[in-house]
């Protein structure tokens, strides 16, 4: 079967003014140059494939094997196949759809924030001004130190007798009495929030001022020769050409604020009112050792995020295809 294949410049025009040429079997040879270039790939990814089919895919199937059992922490080698009744279980509990609306609530409210926010640093810090590399470097410990040592650290602070947070409201005079941040329900969930977003926000600046800086920065500069407003150039250049990046970090925290687990649970002490998916799941696994329950929850929120991914990704990959 011949191909038609078009020889262009540096050397490569023929001699009859760069008209296209009939080559046989060209488009054999790139099928065949392809495959071996996949399979290079392939046997390149193999060992890390491996690494991660061992210590994750062996615990996970491990995991969704116990969630159709009755197996319990003490005895994890005598137990009995009892099908979907575990599931059931689960969506006739009570706590779970707790667990899941408050999942949702700091998902929904957490995300957005911290992007509108690392946007604001990521523009700050795109500027050229003295110091901004000491900037960069100051504005990323939040989310450097261990979430166990900032959620303790915010525990102590937000503690309603002797923490700082109504200390300094008491002092500026927006509050006259210390306000339980830990101890009500619903202030629990907001100051998870607050603290998600405070450790979180320099991780969004961080992949946003990435995709600033990869932006064509003579657009800028036009701009600014024609004395466009920073608005205009906001809503007009930048925010079109970073909706990409946008799309794909927000992915990246959706994923990870659905298995938040640490804040939470050193926040409300495994409360069942403020408690997320995750820990529901520790709580059954651990603190009642009914281990075929709680694979059941861990495997429910599995799957849960998996269908949310390909949800995500599938509506958006139209929009990221066009986009790019």
């Amino acid at each position: 079967m011949k191909n038609v294949v078009c020889l262009k410049e540096e050397g490569m025009q023929s001699q009859n003014g760069g008209k296209l040429i009939e080559m046989p079997g060209g488009f054999g040879r790139f099928r065949s140059e392809k495959k071996r270039r996949n399979l290079s790939n392939w046997l390149f990814l193999a060992p890390c494939l491996f690494a991660l089919a061992l210590c994750a895919g062996w615990p996970l199937l491990k995991t969704i094997y116990f969630s159709f059992t009755d197996a319990a922490l003490d005895s994890l080698n005598d137990f009995q196949f009892i099908g979907i009744d575990n599931f059931v279980n689960l969506a006739r509990d009570q706590d779970w759809w707790i667990a899941v609306k408050n999942t949702l609530v700091i998902t929904v409210v957490a995300v957005p924030l911290e992007t509108i926010f690392g946007m604001i640093i990521a523009l700050i810090l795109h500027k050229n001004f003295k110091g901004r590399g000491w900037m960069r470097a100051i504005v990323l410990i939040p989310w450097t130190i261990p979430t166990i040592v900032s959620a303790r650290m915010w525990l102590w602070m937000l503690n309603d007798v002797y923490g700082i947070v109504n200390e300094l409201l008491i002092r500026v005079g927006i509050i006259d009495s210390p306000i339980p941040w830990i101890a009500s329900n619903t202030l629990s969930v907001v100051s998870i929030i607050l603290v998600d977003v405070w450790k979180t926000t320099p991780y969004m600046a961080l992949l946003l001022l990435a995709g600033l800086q990869s932006l064509p920065q003579d657009c800028f500069e036009a701009a600014e020769v024609d004395s466009i407003p920073f608005r205009k150039i906001f809503m007009k250049i930048i925010l079109p050409l970073m909706k990409p990046t946008i799309i794909v970090a927000m992915i990246f925290r959706i994923l990870d604020t659905f298995k938040i687990f640490d804040l939470v649970y050193i926040l409300s002490s495994g409360n069942s009112a403020t408690a997320t998916m995750s820990v529901f799941a520790r709580k059954h696994l651990v603190d009642y050792a009914d281990v075929g329950f709680g694979s059941a929850a861990a495997t429910a929120l599995l799957f849960f995020i998996a269908f949310l991914s390909i949800f995500y990704i599938s509506f958006n990959r139209k929009k990221l295809n066009k986009l790019s």
